[in-house]
């Protein structure tokens, strides 16, 4: 089963959704033989260098109000929570250009099976539970440790526009096959969840396209 994962790392309904996929996955067993693929998608392409706080960035993008926020953060971290992932909101919290977060993720899908997937969780857990900038080479280049890739490699990566137009084109594909929000799962090419749902939502779905062959 071929399974699409369009998604930012600074979206915490996509690490959400991805460890809701990855339960279902793991109840269904080898009913199902998945490959996931990873590709991008930026909620915030003109995000400049220093980045925006995060109570200014939800209030100018969404309207919310402080209660509201409030109110969502906390959801957010308990839906997390139930997935078994921690996301730390921090009171001067930032979202961050995610564009050469991207470049790496497309670099770390032709190191290896599964080397995309440790560096997208590895991007996760540095944004979202130590509060790391991923716009910053250096957090980056500490994420690639922590997936255990090749720093050097990655470095090479970050030093030009390695992959800048395999990943414009990847995300200009998307919005033209009508992705405007994530996370998006594409199963087999034909059929879309989007949003972070639950693992029994995920496994529903995933039954129902396995049994329609």
């Amino acid at each position: 089963m071929r399974i699409d994962f369009i998604s930012d790392v600074v979206c915490p309904w996509c690490v959400i959704g991805l460890k809701g996929l990855e339960e279902a996955l793991a109840a269904i067993g080898d009913e199902i033989e998945p490959e996931i693929v990873f590709h991008p998608f930026e909620l915030n392409p003109d995000m400049p260098p220093e980045g925006e706080g995060l109570a200014d960035h939800v209030r100018r993008k969404y309207g919310a109000s402080p209660e509201q926020s409030a109110a969502n953060r906390s959801h957010i971290v308990e839906r997390a929570a139930e997935v078994g992932f921690t996301i730390g909101f921090r009171p001067k919290g930032r979202i961050w250009n995610t564009f050469d977060a991207h470049r790496l993720l497309h670099w770390a899908g032709a190191q290896g099976k599964g080397a995309q997937h440790s560096l997208k969780m590895a991007l996760f857990t540095a944004y979202f539970t130590d509060g790391s900038n991923v716009a910053d080479h250096e957090a980056l280049l500490n994420a690639v440790d922590g997936a255990g890739l090749d720093r050097n490699a990655a470095a090479a990566v970050l030093a030009d526009d390695t992959f800048s137009e395999d990943v414009r084109g990847e995300e200009n594909y998307w919005r033209r096959e009508g992705i405007s929000a994530v996370p998006a799962v594409i199963i087999n090419g034909k059929y879309m969840i989007s949003g972070g749902h639950p693992p029994a939502s995920f496994e529903k779905a995933l039954r129902r396209i396995a049994a329609e062959g």
